[in-house]
């Protein structure tokens, strides 16, 4: 049994959900399937944030950690390059210290295994834990089940990858390794251009990662979920209990807070007496409308990190990491670097009428999220900061979260996610 549990089982009541990207829906659906009257209070409409935006992958047992052994000797040429994989704004250095050292830390060998452990059990049963939200939504053809590849043109690129592949398949993930011969069977458009890769087939992608938040909202508010479009500015504590959650327009009753805000969760959670390191990792991608190839699967590039996604609205090339203010201009250089890597690997992609988007992640120093009970107020719940992996985590956390306000036993121990574990 989870330690966080509660000891006193209680019945339904009015549950409050801060946010509305993939994981406050899922949060809100899994909540609403237990019985609780159930709103969701978001600034944007449902899955119009960073959720809107992603590489669409759904990875069933990924449990590879952004910082692994060896990090902090890259991280210098890394972090000099405006255009490269990851990049910091630089008058957002003294904000960002103490965070990249508690990465540098979590970057040690012993974390990263236990790290890694911890991801698993999040995602392990990732499309499981969605079978039934996607049924009921009716959200069936929007995912397709092809797999990933990971794909790498220089030796130096795939040596260096060993770790994730060992990693993966330690905590039992299928990788199947390839050579140029079998990635130009599984995709012809590729041609000879990438020498070596790996072959997930049990991870999957939707085709349209609105559209998806979307039906599960729509789902939602069918089965008599309230959705509100407004911001949430603070909480009303009366005897150290928060009785009450308040929006630039209102203040709305609750038994229970859920705060699930992705990258903007880190304020909220302070009104709420928790200080988490979270910042915003911001991601960009271009999306071509009429790429002129055709792909049946993700595709990472492992040599300029980028992700490869059919879609149906086009190709979406989707990646990079710059860590900076939520609220700074977005650099969209760096998504036309994007376009340029993908150039390079395939020479007939067609980028006319192409287009350019900005998302903040919401990134811990040890690419775990922060999900349970809150360590201050009795009726609170955190579930932010999944990274990469918020669409993969999403169903998962959403299950757990209820069964925590429940007072049932978890399937997972929540302990490795607490918000005080820094």
């Amino acid at each position: 049994m989870n330690a966080q549990a509660p000891q006193d089982s209680q019945g339904p009541r009015q549950v409050v959900v801060v946010g509305g990207g993939i994981v406050g829906i899922c949060c809100g659906l899994y909540l609403q399937r237990d019985g609780h009257e159930v709103t969701i209070i978001d600034q944007d409409d449902p899955g119009e944030g960073c959720s809107s935006g992603s590489a669409g992958q759904f990875c069933p047992g990924y449990c590879v950690p952004v910082g692994l052994p060896g990090i902090v000797k890259d991280l210098p040429s890394m972090l000099m390059d405006p255009l490269g994989p990851l990049v910091i704004r630089w008058r957002y250095l003294p904000r960002l210290t103490p965070w990249l050292l508690r990465f540098v830390k979590a970057s040690s060998a012993g974390r990263v295994e236990a790290i890694a452990d911890a991801l698993h059990a999040l995602n392990r049963n990732a499309m499981i834990d969605f079978a039934p939200l996607i049924e009921r939504a009716r959200a069936e053809n929007l995912i397709v089940s092809n797999g990933r590849m990971d794909l790498y043109r220089s030796e130096k690129a795939f040596a260096k990858a060993q770790t994730k592949f060992e990693l993966l398949r330690s905590h039992g993930v299928r990788v199947e390794m390839l050579k140029s011969p079998q990635i130009r069977d599984l995709e012809p458009a590729l041609g000879d251009y990438y020498r070596n890769g790996a072959l997930y087939p049990d991870m999957a992608h939707t085709t349209d990662t609105l559209r998806f938040n979307q039906l599960l909202a729509e789902d939602f508010a069918r089965h008599g979920g309230r959705i509100l479009r407004e911001k949430v500015t603070d909480f009303q504590i009366d005897e150290a209990e928060v009785v009450a959650v308040i929006t630039e327009s209102n203040r709305y009753q609750v038994g229970n807070i859920v705060l699930a805000a992705g990258a903007f969760s880190r304020r909220l959670a302070k009104k709420l007496g928790s200080t988490v390191p979270l910042d915003a990792e911001r991601g960009y991608h271009v999306m071509l409308p009429d790429p002129g190839i055709e792909l049946s699967r993700t595709i990472l590039d492992g040599d300029h990190y980028f992700a490869l996604t059919p879609m149906q609205g086009g190709l979406r090339l989707a990646g990079t990491v710059e860590l900076a203010s939520p609220c700074a201009a977005p650099n969209y250089s760096r998504a036309d670097n994007l376009l340029r890597a993908a150039r390079d690997a395939i020479a007939q992609l067609d980028d006319r009428g192409a287009s350019r988007w900005m998302g903040c992640r919401p990134s811990l120093p040890d690419s775990l999220p922060v999900i349970g009970r809150s360590p201050v107020h009795r009726s609170v719940y955190f579930a932010f900061g999944h990274g990469h992996l918020g669409l993969t985590g999403a169903a998962t956390t959403g299950k757990l979260i209820t069964d925590l306000i429940a007072g049932r036993p978890t399937a997972i121990d929540a302990t490795p996610y607490r918000a005080d574990r820094f």
